[in-house]
């Protein structure tokens, strides 16, 4: 592989992250140019139901594509199942005489039949580029197109001793400023953010994007028995048509239809007698939702139920510089699952360590 290859991938990479948080369910993809050694073209995909990255960039370059290199971090589309034209027969049309890419793209429509359309027609393919990196920036696209469940991280705020609350029922705030901040443009970064009822009640969070630039992320509430308090933020704000309540069939059905007037949506799945639903219901809904991304941000009971049962990707710790001696664990037990740190550093006087399963 050469130098010059592995730097416009890194360039891809680079476009393709500016449509974080516009594109989901689809990929991030990026696409860089070449002729004469000058990049004469870029684009991105820039929102779901546009056009995607290639024909962004085939647009800028024009009759200037014929004999050009394409570069992509992701497998140029061939099928029309979808709102876009398909890529690869736009890039055979264009003269495009060779195509660099990072990842085969893992959709069953597409799985090598865009690199073997293009080699029928003659343009040489180079795969295999910075392969890990890419599939690293599209972990939430290639867990959902595979398993059809969205990608899933846990965020715990927690003290030294493990405790993410000095009492039951009762707000304890933790963190500093700078965790703050970075909690916010972790949020914009996922379709969702998923708390427990235990959470609304205790904390009244508004679980959106205030100190960060970015979309807010849909909020999803886990009530089994329908005990989150009406007044609550979530479902009261100016965001509120875009929080999802899952609960029980046999929820209070006078509270779920003002839920509904005030435009919340509502998920009501079987749960067993004490209310608890199965997680692995909740997830593939949440797959049929379209939800590729899911930032599960407490409480305790809701973490030990993720962990319990290994139904999640990577799970971030913030720990604050403080003990409290007592109160909610963080989670019930220990983590029996196998994890990888792959991140480690502080946030003002608080640390951050990022694990993968």
């Amino acid at each position: 592989m050469s130098l010059p290859e592995e730097k416009y991938i890194k360039r891809c990479f680079e476009l393709a992250v500016k449509g974080t948080g516009s594109v989901s369910p689809n990929p991030l993809v990026g696409c860089v140019i070449v002729k004469d050694d000058k990049v004469i073209a870029e684009g991105y995909h820039e929102k779901y139901g546009a056009p995607h990255a290639e024909a962004n960039a085939l647009a800028k370059a024009g009759v200037n594509a014929k004999g050009a290199v394409l570069y992509c971090n992701l497998e140029p589309c061939c099928h029309t199942n979808k709102k876009t034209p398909p890529c690869a027969p736009a890039i055979i049309e264009s003269g495009i005489k060779k195509v660099v890419i990072c990842n085969i793209d893992p959709n069953p429509f597409v799985a090598g039949a865009g690199i073997k359309m293009m080699r029928e027609r003659g343009i040489e393919v180079v795969t295999g580029v910075l392969e890990e990196e890419g599939a690293l920036l599209n972990r939430f696209f290639f867990k959902y197109i595979k398993e059809k469940i969205p990608y899933i991280t846990l965020k715990i705020a927690r003290s030294l001793d493990g405790y993410i609350s000095a009492e039951a029922g009762k707000q304890t705030w933790l963190t500093g400023p700078e965790s703050g901040a970075y909690v916010h443009s972790l949020r914009a970064r996922y379709d969702a953010v998923l708390v427990g009822a235990g959470t609304v009640n205790a904390d009244n969070p508004m679980l959106n994007v205030r100190l960060a630039e970015g979309r807010n992320p849909e909020r999803i509430i886990v009530d089994g028995n329908l005990n989150s308090s009406a007044g609550a933020k979530v479902f009261n704000d100016e965001e509120k048509e875009g929080t999802i309540l899952i609960t029980s069939v046999k929820g209070d059905e006078l509270k779920l239809s003002r839920l509904i007037e005030k435009g919340i949506k509502i998920i009501q799945l079987p749960a067993d007698d004490k209310g608890k639903i199965e997680l692995n219901l909740i997830l593939k809904r949440l797959g049929e939702e379209n939800i590729s991304s899911v930032l599960v941000e407490g409480g305790g009971e809701i973490f030990s139920m993720f962990i319990k049962e290994k139904l999640f990707d990577e799970l971030i710790f913030i720990t604050a510089p403080v003990n409290l001696g007592g109160g909610v664990k963080a989670f019930n037990g220990e983590i029996e699952a196998n994890l990888k740190k792959i991140e480690d550093f502080d946030l003002g006087s608080d640390n951050l360590t990022r694990f993968k399963l």
